[in-house]
């Protein structure tokens, strides 16, 4: 019954977004100025760039339960790199720290229940339904239909209240502090099916989001890409050495490759991710990181070329659709972009960003109704994306304005 409640909700969310959207059918067509669009500056959603260290686990093996992996510097500076100006109610570093206690407290991984958190709210940029003043780090009670769902008087308690809730879906056991989830009685009455049952991340699929098909696939890349090494010139001497003296693997190419991206050096990460390649060569984060590195140095045959071959590795792996999409998109390859895209979303049904690339896909093809559309179904989505604000307000100074 649970299940089907929220099922509801979110279909009902859906259909309040397209509801809510300006429509172009022919008794509204809407009247452009020629000369206003000839000017307009769309602009493109942002790469996914940030690279990967490889898996040495699949995901499906991947526990809720668990000790971090990931140092709380390694968060905060993922965070940083991702969104310098995260609408938070604390420092970034005090937020890492409160979920590495929450989480540690109640046996949960901290670094991942962390990048669930990134995930639900965009790195702290949120944008949806609920509102950073909330202190609600993972979408509690926000159901859609323009429901924000719970609020929290600090940060620790929204930190605590997601422990709580993802403990819920893996331990029977009552939690060691006072509930402070609001919906942890709910499950534990009326999801029998998944309290205290789930035990990977990827059982998360479908139960925590719907449909969130590959949900817990995505929290677990936003791991692999917090897992990436830091930049120093020890941590380089010493990977550096571990090649020079020994028989090197992928995982060590990988992570001097790494080191090589971050400082800019994209001839020496390319080199270094095409031996990982090499030696792993169905490595996903292998042939991911290698095309990220073929775009910055702006072979981008070349990186589509890796994509393909990423994706046939993987038809799951949404960074791959979404940035061959955009490079081809760059190339004028339209179809192909829109094609991309939409399997972006097969993947992750809501995304601001592809949405908006669609819109500019259609103004390129001056289908500008389309874009106008798209336009306002990425702000539906994310009403914060600065990209999508100023398309929107691009599109909208195109619009012939009826006199009076």
């Amino acid at each position: 019954m649970f299940k089907s409640i929220r099922l509801f909700a979110a279909v009902v969310a859906i259909l309040s977004i397209l509801i809510a959207l300006p429509t172009a059918d022919a008794s509204s067509k809407i009247k452009f100025d020629k000369k206003k669009l000839r000017a307009a500056q769309i602009i493109d959603a942002p790469a996914l760039d940030d690279p990967m260290m490889l898996a040495l686990q699949a995901p499906e093996r991947i526990t809720i339960l668990g000790d971090p992996t990931v140092t709380q510097a390694q968060m905060v500076n993922l965070i940083n790199r991702r969104n310098p100006k995260p609408l938070l109610n604390c420092p970034v570093k005090e937020l890492v720290q409160i979920y590495y206690e929450e989480a540690g407290r109640e046996g949960i991984r901290a670094d991942v229940a962390l990048c669930q958190a990134l995930k639900e709210t965009a790195f702290f940029a949120y944008g949806g339904d609920v509102d950073p003043k909330q202190n609600n780090y993972c979408g509690l009670g926000a159901t859609g239909n323009k429901e924000p769902g719970h609020s929290f008087d600090s940060p620790r308690l929204g930190a605590r209240a997601h422990i709580q809730h993802l403990l819920a879906y893996v331990s029977k056991r009552a939690p060691k502090t006072i509930v402070v989830d609001p919906r942890y009685e709910l499950l534990k009455n009326f999801r029998k099916d998944v309290f205290g049952k789930m035990v990977h991340w990827t059982d998360l699929n479908g139960v925590w989001a719907v449909p969130g098909t590959y949900y817990g696939q995505e929290i677990l890349r936003i791991w692999q890409q917090a897992k990436v090494p830091d930049d120093s010139p020890l941590t380089f001497r010493n990977i550096d050495n571990q090649i020079k003296l020994s028989a090197p693997t992928a995982e060590m190419f990988a992570i001097r490759g790494l080191i090589y991206y971050s400082r800019g050096e994209y001839y020496d990460a390319r080199a270094d991710f095409e031996s990982a390649v090499i030696l792993e060569p169905d490595s996903t984060e292998a042939i991911y990181d290698l095309a990220l590195s073929l775009e910055k140095l702006g072979r981008n045959d070349e990186a589509i070329e890796m994509y393909d071959r990423l994706l046939a590795v993987d038809d799951k792996f949404f960074n791959g659709w979404y940035n061959r999409g955009r490079l081809r998109l760059m190339k004028g390859e339209y179809p192909k972009a829109l094609e991309d895209f939409d399997r972006a979303l097969e993947v992750e049904a809501v995304s601001a960003n592809v949405v908006n690339e669609i819109g500019v896909v259609h103004f390129r093809q001056k289908k500008y109704e389309e874009a106008y559309e798209d336009f306002h179904h990425a702000a539906a989505i994310n009403d914060r994306n600065e990209t999508v604000k100023a398309n929107v307000a691009t599109i909208e100074s195109c619009v012939k304005k009826k006199r009076k």
